[in-house]
């Protein structure tokens, strides 16, 4: 696991290629109600804010036996800055919960602490449409809906690269991890006809610590019209701490150019423990952008 490691963070800080190129879109393009990350940044001067509280309870059905049960806030800022390709961000999930183990009496352990909290910045490394991109309108959010070229079998690359930050006895990580660890990923996004989109994420998380993870995300999205779009997610987790296969299900409105609201329900199909975790979320997005060709 060592070597992929390795080879992902590689790739992710020496792999920025000078020509990548990403277009600014005239809607928000958020991340959320799924886990994984667009190839695409939000373009220079953008800030955007992603907030999702949820609630979620997990039971374990071998022993030893508990159940888990509370709430928490997954949360990511972006920022565009120099380059279209490139953005800057911090990610993160605060949780706060009981933990109860009835076999030991009605044992309770509260819980609160970051599950995870990083940051980095991602760069587009390969844009198909590129070539093309005055052909007609290239937009790459979950409201795009455009006709079939064969360009779009060639996904959009991206590599990003982050620093996670764990403090002491963290009741979300594995015994000995504190301080900083590394986080390197590959992104490929796919725009397809009739507007579907899938995108996935090859991740190596914690990297130099003893909880390095390897995680997959893979999201398959499609919207009705400008406003409506849903979403089918698969997330795979592996480690020698924690391993697991979520799913994830839900949907987002387009309130306006800059506001997008939306839902999504989180389980698995294991039972040590269970996982099903209900989110409502929006994203919000401050537009500073002025396109090149523009500029005086």
């Amino acid at each position: 696991m060592k070597f992929y490691s390795y080879l992902i963070v590689f790739t992710a800080v020496f792999g920025f290629y000078p020509s990548a190129h990403a277009q600014y879109t005239d809607v928000i393009n958020s991340n959320r109600p799924g886990a994984s990350q667009s190839a695409f940044a939000v373009g220079t001067q953008v800030f955007q804010l992603e907030v999702g509280p949820y609630i979620v309870n997990e039971k374990r059905a071998i022993y030893p036996k508990y159940e888990v049960s509370g709430y928490g806030v997954d949360f990511a800022a972006h920022y565009g800055f120099w380059k279209e390709a490139l953005e800057f961000n911090v990610q993160g999930t605060f949780q706060s919960d009981v933990q109860s183990y009835d076999a030991l009496g009605g044992v309770e352990n509260k819980r609160s602490n970051f599950k995870t909290l990083n940051a980095g910045a991602k760069y587009l490394v390969y844009d198909p449409n590129k070539k093309n991109i005055n052909d007609k309108p290239n937009i790459y959010s979950y409201h795009a809906n455009r006709s079939f070229q064969l360009k779009n079998l060639i996904p959009a690359l991206s590599v990003s690269a982050g620093v996670n930050f764990d403090s002491a006895d963290n009741p979300y990580t594995a015994p000995g991890v504190e301080g900083l660890s590394y986080r390197g990923a590959l992104i490929t996004q796919n725009n397809f006809s009739g507007g579907w989109v899938l995108v996935t994420n090859i991740i190596m998380d914690r990297i130099t610590s003893a909880q390095q993870e390897f995680q997959y995300i893979v999201t398959l999205t499609h919207s009705f019209n400008p406003k409506w779009v849903i979403f089918g997610e698969t997330q795979g987790i592996k480690s020698d701490f924690y391993a697991d296969n979520l799913f994830r299900f839900g949907g987002g409105y387009l309130w306006n150019q800059n506001i997008q609201l939306d839902t999504a329900i989180t389980l698995n199909v294991k039972d040590t423990p269970s996982v099903l975790s209900v989110n409502f979320g929006a994203s919000y997005r401050l537009d500073r952008h002025v396109d090149k060709e523009n500029k005086k």
